[in-house]
């Protein structure tokens, strides 16, 4: 049967470009107020792709903006069911002027389709939804039981999605859930992501006296909030790059030789690397390769500093207030509350006498990594094979996707994600695209992925 499906989607291929397209041309940014009406508009072209492929939807309303839930019914096997999760709301545009051509406005140029969402994450979700229908036209039913859930507040961080797992949680029940919101490992070589880092976000606020005084009449003779907050900040970490905060490696587990050897088999190569994001010499934590250090290693680096004077020319005064934003990223089993009040303690050790201090958290999510030996993660790489003709690499991610713990949380299934699009497809940026033939590909795969699941 999975001949068939894959010759009926082959097929189909410009048909369903065209259906991207279209699916594409609507303006749905959820951090837009004005463009609630587009947001109802692409919900619905979602509710009505599912309707008319036969297969059961119905829209939740959220607080927000709403979410699509589907659900192909249950299978003759015994097979596992899945959960395909994406979003179909996309970033703002920004700047207009560094768009090639209308971001809503998808064109294909030299085998890559331009336009918002077309990679982050219409083009990616539509893969799966495309491939279930193909399923349904060719045999009238899948071999495993698929469910979707579609939301609308993915680039706002998804603040209605637990209560409506929760809610909703018998209707999801599922053994894995399937993403596809990440990236190939290269041009060449798809990969599956089995890992993504958690994180934590501070921000530390130093002050001293009433207002900025000038640094000759008042200088030497009171603590500098600016200085003082250099020398907290620089001993967070020591010369070789460890992370001095007390408790910050108690709960890292030693990495797998299966593992290891995975990620060192992969073709990487540390000068083009350092060429490519424009540094001269790469560093980090000693002792680990930069693999390792991206993907493998917790991290702590200095995200934003603010303090006294920044304008052109001089202006001699001790600033009164000074301002840094620290982010940590966390591997599986590091407790992200644990090492919050260690943080908060480190800094408030560190602050000198005089010196008022205050600090605000804005994110906190745990890491999230599913075993390599898993079974669905194993089908799922035979899967991408098939689909792509390539053997996918098993990658980590160095970012974090709070969704993923809280659907082990709340569901108790683990993540496969296969990712469809290019590291440098633009997401967020101007110019966003998605390989056309990766399109393809996407949908190959994710009717090869319901085949081996069942088998």
């Amino acid at each position: 049967m999975i001949a068939q499906v894959i010759a009926h989607i082959e097929k189909n291929y410009d048909a369903y470009l065209d259906r991207l397209n279209t699916f594409l041309r609507i303006p749905c940014i959820s951090t837009d107020p004005q463009a609630k009406p587009a947001m109802a508009d692409a919900a619905n072209w979602v509710l009505k792709f599912f309707h008319d492929a036969g297969i059961e939807a119905n829209l939740y309303e959220t607080g927000g903006h709403p979410a699509i839930i589907a659900d192909t019914g249950q299978a003759d096997g015994d097979g596992p069911t899945i959960l395909v999760y994406g979003h179909y709301d996309v970033q703002p545009t920004g700047d207009l002027s560094l768009w090639q051509s209308g971001p809503f406005e998808p064109v294909v140029r030299d085998g890559k389709l331009y336009a918002r969402g077309s990679a982050d994450d219409k083009g990616q979700v539509l893969t799966h939804m495309l491939a279930a229908e193909a399923w349904k036209t060719v045999v009238g039913k899948l071999p495993i039981r698929v469910k979707f859930l579609v939301e609308g507040e993915e680039e706002i961080g998804s603040p209605h999605l637990a209560p409506l797992i929760e809610k909703e949680r018998d209707r999801l029940a599922c053994d894995y859930v399937c993403i596809s919101d990440t990236a190939k490992f290269s041009a060449d070589t798809p990969a599956i992501t089995y890992g993504t880092k958690g994180m934590l976000y501070k921000e530390i606020v130093y002050t001293g006296a009433r207002n900025d005084l000038h640094s000759g009449t008042f200088g030497g003779t009171f603590p500098n909030p600016a200085t003082a907050l250099l020398n907290t900040v620089s001993a967070m970490k020591d010369a070789d790059g460890k992370v001095k905060i007390p408790g910050f490696y108690d709960d890292v587990e030693a990495n797998s030789d299966v593992e290891l050897a995975a990620l060192r088999s992969l073709p990487f190569d540390e000068k083009a690397y350092a060429d490519s994001i424009g540094v001269s010499a790469l560093a980090g934590e000693k002792g680990y390769s930069t693999m390792e250090r991206r993907w493998l290693r917790p991290t702590l680096d200095v995200n934003g500093l603010l303090s006294g004077f920044t304008g052109e020319g001089a202006m001699t005064i001790i600033p009164a207030r000074a301002m840094a934003k620290v982010s940590m990223r966390f591997v599986p089993h590091q407790d992200p509350q644990k090492i919050s009040k260690a943080f908060d303690a480190f800094v408030k050790e560190h602050t000198p006498d005089g010196i008022g201090c205050t600090i605000k958290e804005f994110t906190t999510c745990a890491a999230y990594a599913c075993p390599l030996e898993n079974p669905g993660l194993q089908k799922a790489a035979t899967a991408v094979e098939a689909g792509f003709g390539v053997k996918p690499a098993f990658i980590r991610e160095g970012g974090s996707l709070p969704i993923l713990p809280m659907f082990k949380k709340l569901l108790g299934a683990e993540s496969i994600m296969m990712g469809f699009c290019l590291a440098t497809c633009n997401a967020h940026g101007p110019n966003e695209f998605m390989v056309v033939d990766d399109f393809k590909a996407g949908i190959r795969t994710s009717a090869h992925l319901v085949e081996k699941l069942a088998g």
